[in-house]
């Protein structure tokens, strides 16, 4: 998978704060803003009592329609909102993740990834890249969280192997070298995991590092 520094992490995280979610609230409501398939419902299915759907368009996965900068619902609506991939496509990030902010209840959870580094992917738009203390900041001004954490969910070998996976992918398809695809760019994958996490610079966001995605947790102050 040529995006797997940013999917696998991605993954493992949501399921750990699914999890968490449900030891700090019990039983909750969830919003997923811009759910498309729903790809993470079975992560959070024991645990939600509503998993609600939204989405800017119609599809047959969105329960409501909506564009993030306008949620469609009342203040304090939902235990949990989920927001994955959606920032970078957001035409005020602002006023996006205040109303993140507004939808969730006192004490509630915001669960949001966004991309640091990825190559240009409209969809339809796609307007902003992100750092993880650009991120810290964006949060803390539109809202009165009891904490905000942002962190990076692989290291710089991953992101740099994303993008050469990506562009390897694309000449492999071209060259009708299928069939490589798959050793060449899970190997890839697997030296630059290993390098990563053998190496705590290359791990954790500080000054010449890159990283893929980052992954936001702010809990709304009660």
């Amino acid at each position: 998978m040529p995006t797997y520094a940013v999917r696998a992490p991605l993954a493992r995280w949501l399921q750990l704060e699914a999890e968490r979610a449900h030891t700090d609230l019990g039983r909750y409501r969830l919003l997923d803003v811009g759910c498309g398939q729903k790809p993470y419902l079975p992560f959070f299915e024991a645990y939600v009592s509503e998993y609600v759907g939204l989405d800017f368009a119609e599809g047959p996965h969105a329960d409501v329609v909506g564009p993030i900068e306008g949620l469609p619902f009342p203040d304090a609506s939902f235990d949990v909102v989920l927001c994955t991939q959606v920032l970078e496509h957001a035409h005020d990030p602002v006023q996006a993740v205040r109303e993140l902010y507004r939808v969730t209840r006192p004490g509630g959870h915001v669960l949001l990834s966004t991309h640091g580094v990825m190559v240009y992917h409209p969809n339809p738009v796609d307007y902003w890249r992100w750092t993880h203390e650009g991120l810290d900041h964006l949060f803390r001004g539109v809202g009165d969280w009891a904490s905000v954490t942002v962190t990076a969910g692989s290291g710089t070998t991953a992101c740099v192997a994303m993008l050469v996976a990506i562009y390897l992918d694309h000449t492999l398809r071209r060259a009708r070298l299928r069939f490589l695809r798959r050793p060449l760019i899970g190997s890839l994958n697997r030296v630059a995991a290993a390098l990563d996490g053998s190496h705590g610079l290359l791990r954790e966001p500080r000054a010449g590092t890159i990283a893929a995605n980052y992954n936001v947790v702010a809990v709304r102050a009660p």
